[in-house]
């Protein structure tokens, strides 16, 4: 069981496995969609989130900003 375990922390450990922009089914920047991607959730549920605290705190426009700025676009 351990050795399964450390194959698993071994597989999220790989440095081809990073976070970028995915212009398939980007609305503005293409954040969400290469989120989702990563996480491997819905991106609507990224898209909830980012919407919730964008009108909640307004922090949520400031973090889409960053991540738009930082994330380098996925290469097709």
């Amino acid at each position: 069981r351990t050795v399964k375990v450390q194959e698993e922390i071994m597989a999220y450990k790989d440095p081809k496995f990073s976070l970028y922009r995915s212009k398939d089914g980007a609305i503005v920047g293409g954040v969400c969609s290469g989120l989702s991607e990563h996480f491997k959730i819905d991106v609507t549920i990224i898209r909830i989130l980012f919407l919730v605290t964008i009108l909640g705190w307004g922090s949520g426009f400031l973090a889409y900003l960053i991540c738009w700025i930082v994330f380098p676009e996925k290469e097709a």
